[in-house]
């Protein structure tokens, strides 16, 4: 009599956690390129004595803030821009801009009343005081465009770049941090530090904060292949969450957006994430505005 010895085979893995939410969390109209464009194009601040509203990009090195500023000039060109320099070599450690400068954006012949401002890469080493004060400098409208940052300390008095008495149209009325989702969770304690420090110091004033998410379709294979999963993705989830929960702010003022990179034309899934980011930081900065004694 023959007797069997075979093992009982182990039960087949469980299948991988579906990355994919079942609805998106966020509501989002991908249609709306052409309607947030006109809406745009058609704004004006609601002070009557600021003819630009100036929003001042920050964000880390890498994180992608002078390719955010092409990117929006890229959507509204409809081609692709690189007016704003950025550093194309992998492991860079020092911020590719030197100097503070305003970048007006124009809808075929017509300035847009908004001026993105660029600014040096926040360090980690950098000492404490310089940096952070010469954001709270600039937001506060201090600081001349052509002011070149200097690691070792901020802009003075003394300083040809300073404004004593600046007016509305030299302060900035919404802060931008630019942060990357691939790297969101590594980002060091000291960064967010100097971030909780501009956060406080400027939200005593009024200033609206809010956070672009950059490289989502390099955080997230989902968003790789179409980026319209961006707010089904659980992980983009996440990482919104964590973002929310390390720099302050809150959840509804981040968005997530994908810059151009290497691509050489625009597309239509990438402006409407991007105008629509733009769209709400100009509203809260006018709401700001709109804040202040006419």
């Amino acid at each position: 009599m023959g007797s069997s010895n075979s093992t009982p085979q182990p039960p087949p893995p469980p299948p991988p956690p579906n990355p994919e939410l079942d609805k998106p969390w966020r509501k989002f109209d991908w249609g709306k390129k052409t309607d947030l464009k006109e809406k745009l194009k058609n704004f004006s601040p609601s002070h009557p004595d600021v003819k630009d509203i100036k929003i001042l990009v920050a964000g880390q090195i890498g994180a992608g803030k002078s390719s955010f500023i092409n990117s929006v000039d890229s959507a509204f060109q409809g081609r692709i821009s690189s007016r704003a320099l950025v550093n194309s070599a992998a492991g860079f450690d020092h911020s590719f801009t030197r100097n503070l400068k305003g970048f007006t954006i124009r809808n075929g012949k017509k300035k847009l009343p908004f001026i993105l401002k660029d600014i040096m890469g926040l360090e980690a080493e950098v000492l404490e005081g310089s940096q952070v004060e010469d954001i709270i400098s600039i937001v506060f409208g201090h600081v001349k465009d052509g002011y070149k940052f200097n690691k070792d300390q901020p802009l003075t008095r003394e300083d040809q770049h300073y404004i004593s008495d600046p007016s509305l149209s030299d302060q900035s009325f919404c802060l931008v941090y630019v942060i990357d989702a691939t790297t969101v969770q590594f980002t060091d304690d000291k960064l967010i530090d100097k971030l909780k420090i501009i956060r406080r110091r400027i939200s005593d004033k009024g200033i609206p904060q809010v956070v672009i998410m950059t490289k989502v379709d390099e955080a997230c294979p989902l968003i790789k292949k179409n980026l319209r999963k961006v707010y089904a993705s659980k992980k983009i989830k996440e990482k919104m969450e964590l973002c929310s929960a390390k720099v302050g702010v809150p959840l509804s003022n981040i968005f997530p957006v994908k810059n151009y990179h290497d691509e050489i034309d625009t597309n239509d899934d990438v402006d409407v994430l991007i105008l629509k980011a733009l769209e709400q930081i100009v509203q809260l900065a006018d709401d700001r505005l709109e804040d202040i004694d006419s």
